[in-house]
């Protein structure tokens, strides 16, 4: 069975799962403190959802 693709969420979509204002999204990333994003040559922004899910992950482990 083949591996299912690993779906890319807008910046959008990943403030609204996460529950917190776009400022604080930007900040995070400025500081490095977000999950891991990808450029694509457009500009436009989008973190894996594999990552995003690894990044929550991580963030329970501190808690």
């Amino acid at each position: 069975m083949a591996k299912a693709r690993d779906e890319m969420l807008t910046i959008p979509e990943v403030i609204e799962e996460i529950g917190v204002p776009r400022a604080t999204f930007y900040r995070w990333r400025q500081c490095r403190k977000g999950p891991k994003a990808i450029k694509l040559p457009n500009g436009s922004v989008r973190i894996r959802r594999s990552e995003l899910d690894r990044w929550i992950a991580g963030m329970e482990e501190a808690a």
